[in-house]
């Protein structure tokens, strides 16, 4: 009688540490999960932040909507632009820029830049570009331009001046016209840095 009541008691206290182990296996299990979705808040968080930074001071999206650009930039072309070259340069003649549009909220043109800072740009009745009454030579734009607008009469260009056209040249708006006019450099979000899609057109410009 003695030895089954103290193989009970044997029995009563295995099964007090059998579940104390499976309490502390669970508790290690849920302490094991906290932490795995602490880490993983933090890794998301981290990657948001990066990616805001990246969005907000190095590159962003950006669609193409129009046909002024053509052929070298089509409607629905996404690009990357490159937000961070001009904090320590200025654009260079023939890049693609995007800057806003001052007479509409949320609207951005695309433009490749023509005439530099202290320049004089002049488009004459024939299409023909000159820079400081020199003929530019450049094979950008669609066709020729019909209608030299502004630049009929030579423009000169002050400090942080831009000169801008699309290259799809009778189908743009750009310097050519007063709601456009010079570009000046704290305006331009960034340049045209590479095209993501369509696929086929991947590469940098």
């Amino acid at each position: 009688m003695s030895d089954t009541m103290e193989e009970k008691k044997n029995e009563r206290e295995e099964s007090t540490e059998v579940n104390k182990e499976k309490e502390g296996n669970d508790a290690e299990k849920k302490n094991s999960l906290a932490m795995d979705i602490l880490q993983n808040s933090i890794f998301l968080l981290v990657v948001l932040i990066i990616t805001l930074i990246l969005v907000k001071y190095v590159g962003q999206r950006t669609v193409v909507v129009g046909h002024s650009m053509e052929p070298t930039l089509y409607n629905g072309d996404n690009l990357i632009v490159d937000k961070i070259s001009y904090r320590f340069r200025d654009p260079k003649r023939f890049e693609i820029i995007v800057f806003p549009f001052e007479h509409k909220d949320e609207t951005y043109y695309i433009k490749r830049v023509i005439g530099l800072p202290g320049e004089t740009v002049r488009i004459d009745e024939n299409g023909v570009i000159y820079i400081n009454e020199k003929e530019l030579s450049e094979n950008y734009g669609a066709e020729v331009i019909e209608d030299p607008g502004l630049a009929l009469e030579s423009i000169t260009l002050g400090p942080g001046e831009f000169f801008v056209l699309g290259d799809n040249r009778n189908h743009s708006s750009d310097s050519r016209v007063p709601s456009v006019g010079l570009i000046h450099k704290e305006d331009i979000i960034g340049r045209a840095w590479v095209r993501i899609y369509p696929f086929n057109k991947m590469g940098g410009f």
